[in-house]
């Protein structure tokens, strides 16, 4: 006898997808990359496709937003720049970097007082010596905040106010490098509260051209390899985002 409940088809898949998901979840999943073109690059392992699940010893883990230093690392190694600047420095993850390659390496931080925005500061912090890359990991606008100083790009209130400091962040610092001198920017787009899905990756390209800069090399696609999200349960549906982009600009060398 056929029973008399009536079986809702997208329920049932629905349910079967949650069970599906629930043993993906359970299996480790290894993903096949392409193969690296054999050239001369003094970090042959250093692609478009950046995955290194060691964060090294570098700066402190449990600081908000650490990024890990291998990938500074292998920036370093690769562009071998005679002077860093770090002005946004955190845990002081870069600077541990150059320590230990024994590059000179000059930083500051919001926390100590420093404002990476103010060409004053950052050209004070730079000296006399010519600069040759700058590194920053700036905040994803409010997705985390840092500091309790207003000045702190976190702390800004509008995406519009936000855009607008840190468009003068990158100012101040293409002003301090030398000719051909490089800015390395890490950068996550993400989705706001309020604002909705931010693309901060296509704004920094924008300001950065703006700027008079040119990106010199491809992006680098950085997995989020122990991001606190990836421990955490939502209830609503969204597509994850499981990596940030790092960019390399450079000075004009005319």
């Amino acid at each position: 006898m056929r029973s008399s409940s009536v079986v809702n088809p997208f329920f049932a898949n629905s349910v079967h997808a949650s069970k599906n998901l629930q043993t993906v979840l359970r299996q480790p999943v290894f993903a096949k990359l392409p193969r690296i073109p054999i050239n001369g690059s003094p970090v042959p392992h250093l692609t478009s496709l950046y995955h290194n699940t060691d964060a090294g010893e570098y700066g402190r883990r449990s600081y908000p937003g650490n990024c890990g230093g291998n990938l500074i690392k292998d920036l370093l190694m690769y562009f071998r720049p005679r002077l860093v600047l770090d002005p946004m420095t955190g845990s002081g993850t870069c600077q541990d970097v150059c320590r230990e390659l024994r590059v000179p390496c000059r930083a500051g931080d919001i926390h100590e007082g420093f404002d990476a925005t103010s060409m004053d500061a950052m050209t004070a912090l730079a000296g006399q010596d010519p600069v040759d890359f700058v590194w920053a990991h700036p905040p994803y606008w409010r997705q985390k905040l840092y500091a309790t100083d207003e000045r702190d790009l976190s702390r800004t209130g509008t995406l519009e106010a936000f855009l607008a400091r840190y468009e003068a962040f990158i100012r101040a610092a293409t002003g301090v490098l030398v000719p051909g001198g490089r800015l390395a920017i890490l950068m996550g787009d993400y989705s706001d509260r309020d604002a909705g899905f931010v693309p901060l990756v296509y704004h920094t390209k924008r300001l950065a051209f703006e700027a008079g800069l040119r990106q010199c090399c491809t992006d680098i696609i950085r997995f989020s390899h122990g991001a606190t999200s990836g421990r955490k349960v939502y209830r609503s549906s969204f597509i994850p985002g499981l990596h940030d982009v790092c960019m390399i600009f450079e000075r004009s060398r005319v």
